[in-house]
């Protein structure tokens, strides 16, 4: 047989596939299972965007290949953005490029930035591109453990740089975070930032969730930051924002260096997303935010019926304050199940997926990600099958693997 090849040696297995391989068994039996396990919004695209889209793809001219930095009007969209979101002015010609969604234009930073060796510093648990988007381009990994009582962010970063040889080329922030739901203020980026130019690492920030919280305060940018923009870029998506997804449609915006970087590599890589996706983009952006608005109070509606339906169901977790995630510790008794066993017993006796902790890092194990992926009904349906699970499950008794296995041969 031959041997696996190189890059692929350094991915481990899939953890979220043995979910999702027991959810497809399941739904093939017929059964009803309530997915909160990837975090793929489900609330239709507004309208005047499809409408755009629609108009735009009746021109044939539309159709040739596009623009790989994005069309000028979309990075201008994009700048007009971050002026009245933000108050940060950019430069749509230097520091904005159009991506294939913020996961594309991650990977593709991480190969224009990274040899072989290169150490990146990485929050841990994270959302899995952080770390394997480095790790395809054969960097070296730290992780930066959860923060403690004991230790703050910068005093882990210190640690961690202090450690590292050699010197870490960039690290990755992600706030509002996914998977945590952890948000931040700009007084947590400003000395983060004042380290990392003193040191000459850069800052890669995934502000993916910027318009997804639910507390009235909305999530700064790390570009907001003065001397931010001399190390950092940022990237946006417009799956969450706009209901998008499946258009793949980001930005990374910041350092003129690193958008000149990503630009470079995309220009071997890819032509661009489809011009009419382009163009509708430009008009969700520009266009009405009602749209946005309303998505919000969706969320934060399913929200506010599954924490309170779980605490009454006995399991305490906390109400996310943004992003469309609540970040679950497994309850006691079943801790020793860990992440993904407990995810398993969730699924096969609750009927509920869940993501599992570990799939985000080690340091994830001790909780599952729940999305708010459902609508009200089905997430009240939810509470109530786990609430059954929780009062008559046997925590001792582990998920029937053998069994599994035996079938499977």
């Amino acid at each position: 047989m031959d041997p696996e090849f190189h890059r692929i040696r350094r991915l481990p297995p899939y953890v979220f596939e043995q979910v999702n391989s027991l959810k497809a068994k399941a739904r093939a039996r017929g059964e009803d299972i309530i997915d909160f396990g990837m975090g793929n919004p489900d609330l239709p695209t507004p309208k005047h965007i499809v409408d755009k889209l629609v108009e735009t793809v009746a021109d044939p001219r539309s159709h040739r290949y596009s623009v790989s930095r994005g069309i000028p009007g979309l990075r201008k969209a994009q700048a007009a953005y971050y002026q009245r979101r933000f108050g940060v002015e950019l430069d749509p010609e230097r520091e904005v490029i159009a991506t294939l969604g913020s996961k594309e234009g991650l990977a593709n930073l991480a190969q224009a930035i990274t040899a072989p060796g290169d150490t990146i510093l990485v929050p841990n648990p994270s959302y899995p591109i952080h770390p394997y988007g480095f790790i395809i381009a054969g960097a070296a990994i730290r992780s930066l453990p959860p923060v403690t009582q004991e230790t703050d962010f910068m005093t882990v970063l210190e640690r961690a740089t202090r450690h590292s040889v050699p010197m870490p080329t960039a690290i990755v922030l992600n706030y509002p975070s996914n998977p945590t739901a952890e948000v931040v203020d700009l007084d947590f980026y400003a000395p983060i930032v004042e380290f990392c130019r003193a040191k000459g690492i850069y800052i890669l920030s995934d502000l993916a969730y910027s318009e997804i919280y639910f507390d009235g305060n909305p999530p700064p940018s790390i570009l907001q930051v003065p001397g931010a923009r001399d190390i950092a870029v940022e990237f946006t998506s417009m799956s969450k924002t706009y209901s998008m997804p499946g258009w793949r449609m980001g930005f990374a915006v910041g350092n003129q260096k690193l958008i000149q970087a990503l630009a470079r590599m995309k220009s071997y890589l890819d032509y661009g997303a489809f011009t009419p996706i382009q163009v509708a983009a430009t008009a969700a952006l520009n266009g009405p935010q009602d749209c946005v608005e309303e998505a919000r109070q969706i969320y934060k509606a399913r929200r506010d019926v599954l924490i309170p339906g779980l605490l009454d169901a006995g399991w305490n977790v906390p109400s996310p304050p943004a992003t469309m995630f609540a970040w679950a510790p497994i309850p006691p008794a079943f801790a020793h199940l860990g992440s993904l066993e407990f995810s398993k017993r969730l699924l096969t006796e609750a009927k509920v997926a869940v993501a599992p902790g570990l799939g985000f890092g080690e340091y994830g194990d001790g909780h599952v990600r729940i999305a708010l992926v459902e609508n009200e009904h089905r997430t009240r349906q939810a509470v109530r099958n786990i609430k059954r699970f929780l009062a008559s499950a046997d925590p001792a008794r582990p998920q029937d693997v053998p069994a599994q296995k035996k079938v499977v041969a």
